[in-house]
């Protein structure tokens, strides 16, 4: 989740648990602790792991483990009294928020899709519910008004923790609603793939930007990925697929390398690969629209094969990535940018009201199908 809503709910928390109790000797910096810690975990990104991959698949590891957070708990408690003295009687209502604010945190990122090891270093699963989007000014407004209230009223009255509790309340409410919002799309989906005879092993559904009514689904199997954009209101016959090469092909000779393996893993199949200026790019479906993704990784080049190695690879059986005069290579890995379509996005307000606007760019293939669907996210 963006970090104003980290602080915002980190503050809110730390408030509302720390109390009046603490909160009359510390003052208005009960919230203070509460948005600073609620930051903290993500601090991760200015820890260098190595290279572009590393950075982009190890982001709230550690640092977002429940784990981790419950070990790290104590000593900050201890630096809490160390500094505010006078709340040595509160330890275990400082460990309380403290350790609420650091889950919380955690809790909420892995409503969005990006991925977040709750559960290091027992297992690095990437957990995404990808029910909320990266930004919701719906969760994060009643955060911020129920902090201005409290601001208003004074930090130390009771009124003032009402508006905290009633802030987390209606937030979290939005949450359960996004989980609502996503089992619709689901059910509407499973429809979908079956009227249109789709044969694919994989459907990821993920909100669009600042909101949870309209959705974008992708859908995978081997050979291609299909994107559509869905409201939770659509028929399940107006749902219009458009299908786009995944371009597996590209990695066969990469495909023992780490980086490759490593964002196949972490994108949990939901990636393309293409070649752009002879070089092999993956990138991750999850986040962005068709043409303006977000995170896209250089990690193999396009060079001319030898005579002599064309032979041999001949004589081996082997399959080139392209044809007999070309193959892939491995390379470090880099992140590269792509120029971001903008223009489509005044169309998301028009699409909440009309299930005919388009929010695809030019379709590059047809849809394939063919008769059986395995498996929904």
């Amino acid at each position: 989740m963006d970090s104003l809503s980290q602080a915002a709910l980190g503050a809110t928390v730390g408030h509302a648990i720390l109390g009046t109790k603490v909160g009359s000797k510390i003052g208005r910096l009960a919230p203070v602790w509460g948005a600073a810690l609620g930051t903290l975990p993500d601090l991760d990104v200015l820890i260098p792991y190595g290279g572009v991959v590393e950075d982009f698949t190890y982001h709230r590891g550690f640092s977002h483990s429940l784990f981790v957070q419950a070990l790290v708990t104590p000593l900050l408690v201890w630096l809490a009294i160390k500094i505010h003295p006078q709340t040595h009687e509160h330890k275990l209502r400082w460990g309380a928020a403290i350790l609420a604010i650091f889950w919380t945190h955690s809790l909420l990122d892995a409503f969005t899709v990006y991925g977040t090891q709750l559960l290091w270093p027992i297992t690095e699963y990437p957990f995404g519910i990808s029910s909320l989007f990266i930004i919701d000014l719906a969760y994060t407004l009643p955060l911020l008004i129920g902090l201005g209230i409290a601001a208003y009223v004074g930090w130390n009255s009771r009124k003032a923790r009402i508006a905290s509790v009633c802030a987390l309340v209606i937030s979290s409410s939005y949450l359960a609603w996004s989980l609502v919002a996503k089992s619709t799309m689901k059910s509407i989906l499973q429809e979908t793939l079956v009227q249109q005879n789709m044969n694919v092993y994989a459907v990821l559904t993920t909100p669009m930007p600042l909101n949870t009514l309209l959705w974008r689904v992708v859908a995978i199997n081997d050979q291609d990925y299909y994107v559509a954009h869905v409201a939770v209101w659509d028929s399940p016959e107006s749902v219009d697929f458009r299908a786009y090469p995944k371009g597996e092909e590209l990695l066969s000779d990469i495909a023992d390398q780490w980086n490759v393996q490593r964002l196949q893993w972490f994108t949990k199949g939901f990636y393309r690969a293409e070649l752009v200026n002879n070089e092999v790019v993956m990138t991750d479906l999850r986040m962005g629209l068709e043409d303006s993704y977000v995170f896209n990784f250089a990690v193999g080049k396009q060079v001319k094969r030898s005579a002599d190695s064309d032979s041999t690879d001949r004589s081996e059986n082997k399959e080139s990535s392209e044809n007999g005069n070309v193959s892939i290579e491995p390379m470090v890995a880099r992140r590269t940018e792509t120029l971001r379509d903008m223009s489509r996005l005044p169309l998301l307000w028009d699409r909440f009201f009309d299930n005919e606007v388009s929010l695809h760019p030019e379709p590059i293939i047809s849809a394939r199908s063919a008769p059986e669907v395995s498996e929904s996210e």
